[in-house]
């Protein structure tokens, strides 16, 4: 096994601070990403790509906040060679970078791990992230299926909406960071000179591998949650339109008897007996009553009201 690792963490590293500090001579475009800041309007694309003398890991963490409705992404990079390894991490705007002190503990129980255990620490913390993120999903996809029913229709449309827009991009982070990982498990990502990346930890990253699949499968029910909820909250719209439009028709019905009955009577011809009539009036007037319960009660029956 490798000699223990020699582990530098930098956080939001200057140009001056990252060449100081990194083990090896980096290309141009692997130190230009080291030091662009995180964006959230344009993530970059979770990998682990090894070269000649060192090995370069880009990893995506999507964090969930409850309590306002929204999630925001860490990123944590990392060089290593086979006795050093270098973890950059970047802020996000207005929020609170990687930590990385559940890394440290599992490493320090290993004594002086090599650098393929810290990368293995270090992507096994971020498979369990995004299975604690899964759960988060459940817990919001179930408040918003609470929701439906008492919620107001715009307020559920932009929840659903927030949901959509969340698994989406969530998978498009969480995706290649398994592809990432496989790489790692099948041995395409070697050092030269003593592999820190031997059987042993191919098992271990086999392991990590199987979290970031279920926390996928997770993903893909929470999308189908998701659906699921918009199709009942348009199935919901539609039945209470129908209500409307039901009620609308018994009103127009009740109307019509009556308007006929009236419109009967406003005919100008000169044999029409009731007219003639003491209590004619009145009579009009009781067979609009009687008509128009009548209907109210066939209408009950057919529980259309």
């Amino acid at each position: 096994m490798a000699r223990g690792a020699h582990w530098i963490d930098l956080l939001d590293p200057t140009a001056e601070e990252l060449a100081a500090e990194t083990p090896i001579e980096l290309h141009e475009q692997a130190t230009r990403h080291l030091l662009d800041p995180l964006r959230p309007e344009r993530l970059p694309r979770p990998r682990i790509e090894s070269s000649p003398d060192h090995v370069l890991g880009v990893l995506l963490v999507a964090v969930a906040v409850e309590e306002e409705d929204r999630v925001f992404y860490q990123e944590v990079d990392f060089v290593a060679t086979s006795e050093t390894i270098l973890t950059v991490r970047k802020t996000p705007p207005g929020e609170e970078p990687f930590s990385i002190d559940a890394v440290h503990e599992a490493c320090e129980a290993h004594g002086s791990p090599s650098t393929g255990l810290v990368i293995y620490h270090l992507i096994d913390e971020v498979a369990e992230r995004y299975l604690n993120l899964i759960d988060s999903l459940g817990s919001e996809i179930d408040e918003l299926e609470e929701g439906i029913e008492s919620w107001a229709n715009e307020r559920i449309r932009r929840r659903l909406a927030e949901l959509r827009e969340d698994v989406l991009v969530i998978r498009r982070t969480l995706a290649p960071t398994r592809d990432a990982v496989r790489r790692l498990v099948d041995g395409r990502v070697e050092l030269a000179g003593e592999d820190p990346f031997g059987r042993g930890l191919q098992l271990y990253f086999g392991e990590a591998h199987d979290k970031l699949l279920r926390a996928t499968d997770g993903l893909d029910i929470a999308r189908e949650l998701v659906s699921s909820a918009r199709d009942y909250h348009q199935s919901k719209i539609a039945q209470e339109q129908n209500d409307v439009v039901r009620k609308l028709a018994v009103v127009a019905s009740l109307l019509l008897v009556p308007t006929f009955i009236v419109g009967n009577y406003g005919q100008n011809f000169d044999h029409m007996p009731e007219l003639g009539w003491k209590l004619g009036y009145a009579f009009s007037w009781g067979i609009i009553a009687l008509t128009t319960l009548l209907q109210l009660a066939f209408y009950r029956w057919r529980r259309w009201i």
